[in-house]
């Protein structure tokens, strides 16, 4: 058997025919939900996250399990080195990518919300506050500040000494700080603020809207040069009204705007003739909407049609 045919399933079943998982696919599946979510606020993608998750797979299970004293740390390790060469890929990749990039959306189970920090920390406005980082501190902010390591767990993660560590982490947290969301929003004030903006979208109430946004809202869309997306932000309370409501009669000839919790907060999802078409979460500061950000792109439209276990 080779290693691909042997990776261990999403779940927690045995493999095989019955019989019961070895100590590294227990140990594996174990800590799965935690080593995705590890990479996936590495990448902003699950899809590079999954195919890290593999190369994890492949090299943990060369591992002599004798000599490894935390199985947890060791793995969080191999992730981590595995997501930074993706990580670097993937800039290369961002840079000829058509139009604005937003991460992949999750569709995540309602508890998420209740782990205050790991909500936050897969929102769509963190990971885009992770995208302004190089790769070494983004690994570095996200094993300190979401998964609490240690700094000699962290510099064996990142090939660097700990007092090295130190230093990036205390650069990280301060760029992180200057960037994220003024405040804690609830996930509450966010459903607020979601169901306004949909009642006043659904009924082309523009005044509504301006109410709702703040003067400096950016509305970021992707559609990856596959499917019709505004090329570049849009800034301003007054262009953003507009550019929604144009698109008002369509929603309401062929689409159906739903809510879900899709990276820890509430969100909106568009439906057109029954299929996905938009995803729609945004940033609130100080009571209104800052940052509308609208995932169209297909490719990125996978994890939303069944829930994405996070964890820490």
């Amino acid at each position: 058997m080779n290693e691909r045919s042997k990776r261990p399933s999403d779940t927690a079943e045995p493999l095989g025919c019955g019989g019961p998982m070895d100590s590294a696919t227990a140990a594996f599946v174990a800590h799965r939900n935690l080593l995705f979510t590890v990479a996936y606020e590495m990448l902003g993608s699950a899809a590079d996250a999954e195919d890290v998750l593999q190369e994890t797979w492949l090299r943990w299970a060369n591992v002599d399990l004798d000599t490894v004293r935390d199985q947890r740390a060791y793995l969080v390790r191999i992730t981590t080195r595995q997501a930074l060469d993706r990580l670097r890929t993937l800039r290369r990749r961002k840079e000829s990518y058509v139009g604005p990039w937003l991460p992949e959306p999750l569709l995540t189970a309602p508890d998420v919300a209740e782990d205050v920090e790991l909500a936050e920390s897969v929102s769509m406005a963190m990971l885009l506050v992770l995208e302004t980082l190089t790769p070494t501190e983004r690994a570095v902010f996200v094993l300190r500040e979401v998964f609490d390591l240690e700094y000699d767990e962290i510099a064996e993660a990142v090939d660097k000494s700990p007092a090295a560590v130190r230093q990036i982490a205390h650069r990280a947290r301060a760029h992180v700080a200057a960037r994220r969301p003024r405040g804690v929003v609830s996930a509450a004030e966010t459903r607020d603020a979601l169901e306004a903006f949909q009642r006043a979208v659904e009924t082309g109430d523009l005044q509504r809207l301006l109410d709702l946004l703040a003067p400096d809202v950016v509305l970021l869309g992707d559609g990856g040069g596959v499917v019709q997306a505004v090329p570049k932000p849009i800034v301003g309370a007054d262009r953003v009204a507009r550019l929604l409501g144009a698109a008002v009669g369509r929603i309401a000839a062929v689409g159906s705007l739903l809510p879900a919790q899709v990276n820890g907060y509430p969100a909106l999802i568009l439906r057109i003739n029954g299929e996905i078409d938009t995803v729609i979460a945004v940033r609130i500061d100080d009571g209104l909407i800052t940052g509308l950000y609208a995932v169209r792109n297909p490719e990125k439209l996978s994890h939303v049609e069944r829930e994405t276990a996070v964890s820490r």
